[in-house]
């Protein structure tokens, strides 16, 4: 028997407490991550019984945080972001500050240096993508404009988080935290322009280098037809690129993982390596929630049951508070503003490293470290909680009046132009959602010199659209205000290629109130959901894979025909 068996211990015992408390959270209705944290505490030194070694689980933990931020890489589209930018950067952004001001004034209250202050609170201004990711996929509305706007906002907040990250160290002593010796001496200006020369050589190289270089190695690799060696490249890639970008260009871990995924995303590959990295990436990320875990001092819930619950104040009604009022500033409407705040109710993953890296920089007292452990159990704890009370208080946005009249009340886009020809609002189709089906629903249309009208809710494509010429009113076509617009009553079809179908039948309902004759095509996911739709007299149905299964099975019959032919000659 080996002498050391501490690493081996050490995973076995986060592992399987891990499933444990995992299972026991999800049949509680809870997420995974609230059942690992608790293994973590379980397991830790501030809890009798069995102690992991905390020591290897921080290592297993930093692995942890590479690969959970190279799955974000892969997954980071620019033209995601792009779409929704208008409200995603310029709200995360003053979210974030406003969070971060909330989590200082209260750590000055308690006398904690500035630099505490910040850490602390930027913090807590962080919610954690893991945690709203399955938040939106449990409800449907993942691929919902909402959905689309929430996680861009969230990954605007972690690309921030990402250059926080880079800034602390060199900052810390002028922050009131410990200077490497290193650097004493040294001026702040020349530290940060050697940490920005750094940080812009790594990205440059990256970009220029990396995004080409890699996604080739990637595909020689794929061409052997070994699973394993694929998965291995994919792995050592996140891995060796992260490792290799501290010792090299001295940035974070999580910056260089995260770099290794968004150049591998150039590789028509990526969605392969995304599904073969999952398995290992979900292993570690359950590793670095259960280290977090053991981190977190219980006692504090008794000695200071105060200060958590402002905490939690602060991080689940303070800055949801903040950024649904910034949606509305923003001419959202007010539903949108309740999903986004409803998901940022939380904080997560990056709200650890930033207490991780604010008590190595001798930033945040560890009191810090607990109060935002507690927190994140918490508000993960209670999210689904807040993701329910936001159904309530959506019908009655709908039902209300005076809701319906503020969300549309001096929005110009909410209105279609005094100068749109009326002979192109008599006999048009109104076309509901402007995304990759609806794009070429309208390009098809404008080929025949068919004239239509667009209803969607991204605000962005509205402006666009209009600047093209196109007729386009923002607003979701469930509601009548927005139907009435579009004209519908002197509409001769209504066309639904949206992807957001929770709202299809309202606007099938709303389109027929108002013109009774009117033809209605509907864009559906799955045979139940047509088959429903049918029920109701939808009009005519397409089911996308159905639709797919007819051309590639049209295809073949045509080819087949035509080999028919020719051997007949």
């Amino acid at each position: 028997m080996p002498h050391n068996i501490s690493l081996i211990t050490t995973i076995a015992a986060a592992l399987g407490f891990g499933l444990i408390f995992g299972f026991i959270a999800t049949r509680m209705k809870l997420p995974a991550l609230v059942g690992y944290l608790a293994a973590g505490i379980m397991i830790g030194p501030a809890t009798p019984g069995f102690v992991a070694d905390t020591a290897l689980a921080g290592q297993l933990a930093e692995i942890g945080v590479m690969l959970m931020m190279f799955g974000v890489g892969l997954h980071f589209s620019l033209d995601d972001l792009w779409d929704v930018r208008r409200i995603a950067l310029p709200g995360a952004i003053l979210q974030i500050g406003v969070a971060t001001a909330m989590g200082m004034g209260l750590a000055h209250y308690w006398g904690w240096s500035i630099g505490g202050g910040l850490v602390f609170g930027l913090a807590l201004s962080v919610a954690s993508t893991v945690v709203l990711l399955r938040a939106l996929e449990e409800r449907g509305i993942l691929d919902s404009l909402n959905g689309r706007i929430a996680v861009g906002w969230l990954v605007v907040e972690d690309l921030v988080t990402v250059l926080v990250l880079v800034l602390l160290p060199p900052l810390a002593g002028s922050l009131g935290g410990t200077v490497n010796p290193a650097d004493a001496g040294v001026s702040l200006w020349r530290t940060l322009a050697l940490t920005f020369g750094q940080v812009a050589g790594f990205i440059v190289f990256m970009l220029v280098v990396g995004r080409r270089l890699f996604p080739w190695i990637l595909w020689q690799v794929a061409r052997t037809g070994s699973r394993e060696l694929f998965t291995l490249c994919v792995v050592a890639a996140a891995v060796g690129i992260a490792y290799a970008s501290t010792e090299l260009f001295g940035v974070s871990f999580a910056l260089g993982a995260f770099f290794a995924g968004m150049v591998l995303r150039e590789s028509e590959l990526s969605h392969r390596a995304a599904e073969e990295s999952l398995p290992l990436r979900d292993a570690f990320a359950v590793l670095f929630f259960v280290s977090v875990g053991m981190l977190f001092e219980p006692k504090i819930l008794v000695e200071q049951p105060l200060h958590v619950l402002i905490v939690c104040a602060i991080i689940i009604f303070g800055k949801s508070i903040a950024a649904f009022l910034l949606v509305l500033a923003l001419r959202y409407p007010p539903k949108t503003a309740l999903i986004v705040s409803a998901s940022l109710a939380q904080i997560g993953e990056f709200s650890f490293i930033l207490a991780a890296l604010g008590i190595s920089l001798g930033l945040m007292p560890h009191e810090g470290q607990s109060l935002i452990l507690a927190g994140a159990i918490l508000s993960i704890a209670l999210n689904p909680l807040v993701f329910r009370a936001t159904q309530p208080l959506l019908r009655w946005m709908g039902d209300s009046a005076l809701a319906r009249k503020y969300a549309r009340a001096a929005d110009p886009l909410a209105e279609l132009p005094a100068t749109v020809d009326q002979h192109k609002l008599s006999g048009q189709v109104v076309l509901v959602g402007y995304g990759r089906v609806g794009r070429r629903i309208a390009a098809a249309l404008s080929e025949r010199g068919i004239h239509f009208v667009v209803a969607e809710q991204n605000r962005e494509i509205v402006e666009q659209l209009r600047k093209q010429g196109i007729p386009a009113v923002a607003g979701n076509a469930g509601e009548a205000a927005v139907l009435i617009q579009a004209h519908i009553a002197r509409a001769t079809m209504l066309v639904i290629a949206t992807p957001d179908t929770f709202h299809v039948r309202a606007m099938i309902e709303t389109a027929r109130a108002l013109n009774p004759g009117i033809q209605s095509v509907v864009r559906s996911h799955n045979d139940a959901e047509a088959e429903l739709l049918r029920s109701e007299r939808a009009g005519q149905v397409f089911i996308g894979e159905q639709e797919l299964a007819k051309g590639m099975a049209q295809h073949v019959l045509d080819a087949f025909e035509k080999t028919a032919q020719r051997k007949g000659h």
